[in-house]
């Protein structure tokens, strides 16, 4: 496998496995403890989620505090713009944003560091997510910062999302409930 910080915030993880193809389909490990802690990503992860969702869906820009979540995402089938955020106030990259398209043909998995936001929205006709979680979720803990943020100025590829009302209700950085 082979681990790069993203360009912009460098705690963000790209993570490309070795993929094995042949003529039968292929083979990847997409999780490795030892390989992972020496590619910088030393943590224990507790829980797995998978989502799918439609076209045009963004989900997100969602974060817990007190118990932040790091998060290794992948697509198991399709396609997302998924970003991360770094929301951490004493953060010289506080309020930049890393974006990279992910698709179940790249293979690429990106790690999210605890207290980052993190959102994605689908780009193929549905998308099937699949996260390694640091921490429980706890919804109690949940926030979200708005995806049209002015100040985040986020470059997403699509114009009018499909949105749950939480996330359209969701506050600006400059508004939002930080974790310390």
């Amino acid at each position: 496998m082979i681990f790069n910080p993203s360009p912009v915030l460098p705690d963000v993880i790209i993570v490309q496995p070795d993929v094995h193809a042949d003529k039968r389909g292929y083979f990847m490990e997409t999780y490795h403890q030892k390989e992972f802690a020496a590619g910088g990503i030393d943590r224990a992860f507790v829980q797995d989620n998978q989502s799918m969702s439609a076209r045009g869906t963004l989900r997100g820009l969602h974060y817990q505090l007190q118990r932040p979540q790091g998060k290794l995402v992948r697509l198991v089938h399709g396609e997302v713009y998924d970003v991360s955020v770094d929301i951490r106030r004493s953060s010289p990259n506080f309020g930049r944003w890393f974006g990279i398209r992910l698709s179940a043909e790249n293979k690429t998995a990106v790690y999210v560091p605890p207290d980052f936001a993190h959102g994605f929205c689908v780009l193929s006709e549905r998308a099937e997510f699949f996260y390694k979680c640091t921490d429980f979720y706890a919804p109690e803990l949940e926030r979200a910062i708005r995806w049209d943020d002015p100040d985040l100025a986020i470059a997403w590829p699509i114009n009018d999302p499909v949105l749950s009302e939480k996330d359209a209700a969701a506050p600006y950085l400059r508004n939002a409930d930080l974790p310390q």
